[in-house]
């Protein structure tokens, strides 16, 4: 029988702040919460952004000004370039009379119509990205040496869903096979900065050297790596997947089918991505996928020396001009139903299908195809499966890629049209957060799946924010898109749509806590629930002791270098026996079906 993966816990950080316990879906509908709730909220931001009373720490959160910790988007470091004159096999290098010819070693002579570099600056077109709340630094809550970025987001994002979990991981994994927990993190583009593949790329332009770290602390496979290694101690499956934009969905197609199959018991899966960066966003720049600052004064109606909006500037689904960059990191621990219950997990719901189609032929590789109606229609179909025809029709939340682009607002909006007449519903309720948090490329579905797991906490659905009405070409037919924060008492499932560049495609077909409640009821019987409510309390109570400790500063991630690490006198054979450290591996246990097996 096939296992349910049962969602136990969320963490991570992007720009409205830390994932567990909801705290960063509480900030987009911070004006909608209860004085209490808000509260709790400033308190979790204030925290994580070493912020005093007095400081507005809203301010510091969601879509912003790019800060100057990250670059001044007045100077971006750029090269002019210069034509050399007839200088006779010699150049002046310096008023001073300083100069060089061909027989120098170091520094070649220049002939006439051979160009030269002179370091410079110049304005960038962009001054709006989507940031970590400001204050926060990852890199300062543990020994992260020269990490790049986005594997800092990483092991703060594991910790933060181990503490958002309750259990103890080492005595989780203790009593499961060695090979029980599945891996799959990555992002979508790497690790472009200077401590990555960006210093080992522009290295030699600096006059610098590159180093041994640069190249294999690129690669986009890097931070699941990251956590196998020091966080997790996982000898488990792995190998995440890419799929730009799709990236955290795909990574959680494999862990899901992973559970469902028996073949894990726990998979960790996700996304990090910290693309704000001057060279990374040139491209999308040219590519006239982002909001510039030209673009926005266009749609604010301002002049060209007046301050722009930076709050409203992603807006999906309205009149736009492109996406806002963003950074994020996100993790989700799955669990199949009968550990999760053994275990008194938290439930914070279900994912029992994700579907992944690529587009077919097309005219262009950036451009959408039919990929996603297929996607969509296929994660449709397993939730009517599941709540039956009358909760689907009415009780359903499409949690919209929504980048706010030109392209995505009119081709999304008509998918999820299409798909809803195919199936019957008549009033698909839209929501899409990147108003708020911008795009973060590979982690951008995790930033989605943890708002919708928010929802279902609060039972507030964040408004779309940054507009007030939808652009006229945007297909509205059988959809309700939510542009203002909006309580719901009745929402059973959810699909998660994510789409990327190249035709990459994937939705996912999430249930709500009561629903997995009442899924393992039927699978596990009334008393089985009752037992998991007795072991849940006292792991509700070791999170709540957890967020306390983090409330009053406490944010030491786990991170264990050279932590149990095996040499060669720790790994022991003999027949019948593979020996690593503690762990035995039976190899006389047949991996292939007796079915497969030749006569002999």
């Amino acid at each position: 029988m096939a296992k349910l993966p049962v969602i136990v816990a969320s963490g991570g950080v992007n720009t409205a702040g830390r994932t567990s316990h909801r705290h960063a879906h509480n900030r987009l509908v911070f004006d909608a919460l209860g004085r209490s709730e808000q509260q709790k909220t400033l308190a979790a931001l204030s925290s994580m952004m070493d912020a005093s009373a007095g400081d507005d720490v809203l301010a510091g959160t969601l879509v912003r000004k790019i800060g100057r910790d990250y670059f001044d988007p007045t100077a971006i470091p750029t090269n002019l370039r210069f034509l050399v004159d007839d200088v006779h096999g010699v150049v002046n290098l310096s008023p001073d009379g300083f100069a060089t010819s061909r027989s120098t070693d170091s520094l070649r002579g220049l002939s006439s119509g051979e160009t030269i570099f002179v370091a410079s600056e110049r304005p960038f077109e962009v001054s709006v990205a989507g940031q970590l709340p400001s204050g926060f630094d990852p890199a300062a809550l543990y020994t992260s040496r020269n990490h790049p970025r986005g594997l800092q987001m990483s092991i703060f994002a594991m910790s933060d869903a181990l503490a958002d979990l309750g259990i103890d991981w080492d005595q989780l994994t203790a009593n499961l096979a060695p090979d029980a927990v599945s891996v799959y993190v990555s992002s979508s583009m790497g690790q472009l900065d200077d401590a990555a593949t960006g210093g080992m790329l522009t290295a030699s332009l600096r006059g610098e050297r590159v180093t041994s770290k640069h190249c294999p602390l690129g690669f986009a496979e890097m931070p699941g790596d990251f956590l196998n290694a020091y966080v997790l101690k996982s000898l488990g499956h792995t190998g995440p997947a890419l799929g730009a934009c799709a990236t955290f969905l795909y990574n959680l197609q494999r862990g899901v089918e992973d559970i469902r199959s028996g073949r894990a018991r726990v998979a960790v899966v996700g996304a990090a991505e910290a693309p704000i960066l001057p060279s990374l966003m040139d491209g999308y720049v040219a590519m006239g996928a982002l909001a510039t600052d030209k673009g926005l004064r266009a749609l604010q109606e301002i002049s060209d020396d007046a301050g722009i909006h930076h709050r409203s500037a992603c807006r999906p689904f309205g009149v736009n001009c492109g996406f806002v960059i963003a950074e994020s990191a996100q993790i989700l621990v799955l669990m199949d139903d009968e550990l999760a219950l053994e275990q008194g997990a938290p439930v914070l719901g279900a994912v029992p299908f994700v579907s992944v189609h690529a587009d077919g032929p097309k005219k262009s590789i950036p451009g959408p195809g039919p990929g996603n109606y297929l996607t969509m229609a296929r994660a449709a179909q397993a939730a009517r499966d599941i709540v039956g025809a009358k909760s689907f029709r009415s009780e359903g939340l499409v949690m919209a890629h929504g980048t706010g682009t030109p392209q995505n607002r009119t081709t999304e909006s008509a998918i999820m049209s299409t798909v809803a007449q195919a199936l019957g519903v008549d009033d698909w309720r839209v929501a899409a957060v990147k108003g708020h948090t911008g795009h973060s490329l590979g982690a951008a579905a995790g930033d989605q799946l943890s708002a919708l797991l928010g929802i279902w906490e609060s039972q507030w659905i964040p408004g779309i924010g940054t507009i007030s009405s939808l652009a006229p070409d945007v297909h509205t037919d059988r959809l309700s898109f939510l542009l203002d924060n909006t309580p719901t008492d009745r929402c059973a499932y959810s699909l998660v749509n994510s789409k990327g560049f190249g035709g990459n495609n994937a939705t996912a077909t999430v249930l709500s806590p009561d629903t997995a409640h009442a899924v393992l009821k039927g699978l596990h019987g009334a008393r089985a629930i009752e037992a998991w409510r007795e072991r849940h309390e006292r792991t509700q109570k070791e999170r709540m002791d957890i967020e306390s400790a983090r409330i009053a500063g406490d944010w030491q991630p786990l991170y264990r270098f050279n932590d149990g690490v095996l040499d060669d006198d720790d790994i022991k054979a003999e027949e019948g026996m593979l020996t690593l450290g503690d762990i035995n591996i039976d190899t006389q246990a047949r991996v292939m079906p007796d079915k497969w097996q030749l006569e002999t």
